[in-house]
């Protein structure tokens, strides 16, 4: 498992640096510039703009501007937001949490009711309960992610007015007490977080069904039914475990969501996280931001990766002797 694992980092971070290279010389070698915009403003000359790139190095050539930023990341140091006035770790150290946190939460809820609406199904197979569920599914599936936001937005934050619509805290956040804080953070949550947990259950559901039923005929699970095992412990102590494997490829993927977030839910519920910083990132051409944040992005598709593989091994004995 050690030498798996030590093989699986090296590999991670190789792809991490061919990603970083990449995505370096191909921000840098578009046309323009971050301060091409500025030059719309009638007082910002061309002389104003060169002592600009020279300031950043940008004016230097791409061999050395990249050299100079790998030196820099080594010694911890991602660089200076253009477009933010701040440096990239503390932008990152700042939006991270909120994303991780969002898109935490809601992954959980996601997978924990897309599991729970499979076992259901798979009790009720060919009934009407099936038939329903399924059917709930693939409505939450149809839906386009920007209009359901919105209309859960309307819903429950217009209409009904029992939410927050918007933000991660209230204005006056600062000033509550601790408990009041805490309670106003989990109110902003709720919208955002349910949102993301109904989007994501259909796929989840569907798939964990049909593992499950793929599962169902296995002998282990006919010699339990001829013991007398109530079907719900059959599929919740046999059926379950075995049928976990398709979920396990899921969270990998989904773990890179943890970084980049669900742009859309964060746009509609205006929610501070890093699938604003990025899509402002590219917008306003800020080089370093970028970078840091699609360098951290890859690292988050490694770690993912990395994770479901041991999650095979551990769910499948059968794994675990693989070099």
């Amino acid at each position: 498992m050690a030498a798996f694992l030590a093989r699986r980092l090296l590999h991670g971070i190789i792809v991490v640096a061919l990603v970083a290279t990449i995505v370096f010389v191909l921000i840098h070698a578009a046309p323009g510039d971050p301060f091409a915009n500025a030059m719309e403003d009638p007082s910002i000359t061309e002389s104003v703009r060169a002592r600009w790139l020279h300031a950043y190095g940008l004016d230097r050539p791409l061999w050395e501007q990249f050299l100079r930023y790998v030196a820099n990341v080594f010694r911890g140091d991602l660089g200076f937001s253009f477009s933010l006035q701040r440096p990239v770790r503390d932008v990152l150290l700042d939006a991270l949490p909120n994303t991780i946190t969002l898109m935490g939460l809601g992954l959980a809820a996601g997978f924990m009711l897309g599991i729970t609406v499979a076992i259901t199904q798979v009790r009720n197979l060919g009934k009407r309960v099936d038939r329903i569920l399924g059917g709930i599914s693939l409505i939450f599936f149809s839906l386009p992610d920007f209009w359901f936001a919105m209309l859960m937005m309307v819903a429950f934050g217009l209409w009904l007015d029992v939410l927050p619509i918007g933000g991660s805290v209230d204005t006056l956040h600062d000033y509550m007490a601790p408990v009041s804080r805490i309670a106003d953070r989990l109110e902003h949550l709720i919208l955002p977080v349910v949102t993301l947990a109904l989007l994501y259950f259909p796929l989840i559901a569907r798939y964990q069904r049909a593992a499950l039923i793929d599962t169902l005929p296995s002998d282990y699970v006919v010699t339990a039914r001829a013991k007398g095992v109530s079907e719900s412990s059959v599929i919740r102590r046999h059926v379950l475990r075995n049928a976990l494997l398709p979920i396990v490829t899921l969270i990998g993927v989904a773990f890179p969501a943890l970084l980049t977030g669900a742009v859309f839910i964060e746009k509609v519920f205006s929610w501070p996280g890093m699938g604003l910083v990025i899509v402002n990132s590219i917008g306003r051409r800020d080089y370093p931001l970028l970078t840091a944040c699609v360098i951290l992005g890859s690292a988050f598709v490694v770690t993912g990766s990395i994770a479901a593989d041991l999650l095979y091994r551990w769910l499948d004995p059968r794994l675990r002797d693989e070099r």
